[in-house]
């Protein structure tokens, strides 16, 4: 709790502010709407079903609550839900005159994302953490591989996310979802041994923490624990509800694994059941982009993907991304647009596209297109041009795979099978041992 002055000199008097959870005063004065609110804050940083709800039950228990109201806009763009989010956010403005400093900055920059202001918000959160550490509803918006750190598009965003995090630690102590969101950062730049450490635990004190195993995953995945991360993440997500945000996604890993173990048949199951569109329910970002790097590597291990597949993945795509921007998601939409044979959509983001990596797009995109048609020198001279900053392109290691297997695979298609080895060798030793390229093993 605390205790804000109101009125002039004379006549002065004080109310009582609630905190969150996280010790931030909140501008409402209803015990209930702060319950609420802290029981969202649970379910959003933990990436568990019924944020939005919790939201809107703080906001019906206090209408005035204008951090409610943008902390509900926030949940509802984590669920594509952008009309409903800006409608919220509309109205944390409208009452953010009530609210205090720190608030008043929190509504503003979660406006700024809103209306697509990534770079301009980006820099304003690092500036607010300074001040307001615990604010974890604005320091996350620039926390995991997906966020405006991830998507800066700029070299060294790794180092940048680890030093963001890093600095952040101390003021947390042992709190799950800080200590979950540092352990990403070292698991990305090579610190698997400390984030497996750190990871542990963070789930120990909250195992149902998504975003937590969701990253155990990523560090099981970078030491090459293929049963063991199938297993492990099988068993958790027995009580995963599917309409979270990573459901969708933690498929993908089981997917993924499956393919590395060689069973075709749990992939597919995987796939179909919750990986491609119609059956999962996150974000279409993340719907997308899995189910392409998915049959890719599924086609790149010697496994057949039906047309259709590609072609409905293509429409998805066209659908859900119609104009370029959003990096990550292009190279993904022009993958699908190149196996499915639509030229037209390929060439509109090979010679158009626009974003914080556009320029490293464009080639990855050709790429595609000349893999289509099996022109192997040309697909390897197309990739070879972004191969030493492909993590500006967005995503984790472990997604942008994806790259460096269809690098691989191009040597491999053109006889250089010591250069296919000596490249996995020496980017991505992990893989080495036994490559998912066919012919390689």
């Amino acid at each position: 709790m605390a205790y804000a002055a109101a009125g002039g000199l004379a006549g002065r008097y004080w109310t009582l502010r609630l905190t969150d959870e996280y010790g931030n005063a909140i501008s409402t004065s209803s015990s209930r709407a702060r319950d609420h609110y802290d029981q969202g804050l649970q379910l959003f940083l933990g990436a568990n079903y019924g944020a939005i709800e919790a939201f809107e039950d703080a906001i019906a228990a206090d209408p005035g609550f204008a951090l409610g109201h943008a902390a509900h806009a926030r949940a509802l763009m984590m669920s594509a839900r952008m009309p409903e989010a800006k409608v919220s956010i509309a109205k944390s403005l409208e009452l953010a005159g009530s609210a205090d400093t720190r608030e008043r900055a929190h509504i503003a920059m979660m406006s700024s994302l809103l209306a697509g202001k990534a770079s301009e918000t980006r820099t304003a959160v690092l500036g607010h953490v300074r001040e307001f550490p615990r604010d974890t509803m604005a320091a996350q918006l620039c926390t995991n591989v997906f966020g405006l750190i991830g998507f800066s598009g700029e070299p060294g965003r790794e180092a940048e996310l680890l030093a963001f995090t890093e600095a952040l630690l101390p003021h947390y102590g042992e709190d799950w979802w800080m200590m979950s969101m540092h352990a990403l950062s070292l698991c990305e730049t090579g610190q698997v041994d400390a984030s497996a450490e750190l990871m542990e635990k963070s789930l120990k004190q909250n195992p149902r923490n998504a975003n937590g195993s969701h990253f155990k995953a990523h560090a099981q995945y970078e030491v090459g624990e293929t049963a063991a991360g199938r297993a492990y993440l099988g068993e958790w997500m027995e009580a995963y509800d599917d309409r979270s945000v990573l459901h969708g996604h933690l498929t993908w890993h089981l997917a993924l694994w499956a393919l590395h173990d060689g069973d075709e048949t749990a992939m597919w199951e995987a796939v179909d059941s919750g990986v491609k569109p119609g059956t999962a329910k996150g974000l279409p970002i993340n719907v997308l982009t899995d189910t392409a790097a998915i049959l890719h590597r599924a086609e790149i291990a010697g496994m057949t993907v039906e047309p259709r597949r590609w072609k409905d993945l293509s429409d998805y795509a066209a659908r859900c991304f119609p104009q370029t921007g959003q990096s990550f998601a292009d190279i993904h939409a022009a993958l699908s647009h190149a196996m499915a044979g639509n030229g037209d959509r390929l060439a509109t983001i090979a010679e158009t596209t626009k974003g914080f990596a556009g320029d490293l797009v464009r080639p990855v995109a050709r790429a595609w297109g000349e893999i289509a048609r099996g022109n192997w020198s040309a697909a390897l001279s197309e990739l070879s041009a972004v191969m030493a900053t492909t993590e500006r392109l967005g995503g984790s290691r472990a997604q942008r795979d994806l790259i460096e297997l269809a690098y691989v695979n191009a040597l491999m298609k053109l006889g250089h099978a010591k250069e296919a080895r000596r490249t996995l060798l020496t980017r991505r030793p992990v893989l080495s041992s036994s490559p998912p390229v066919a012919g390689l093993n």
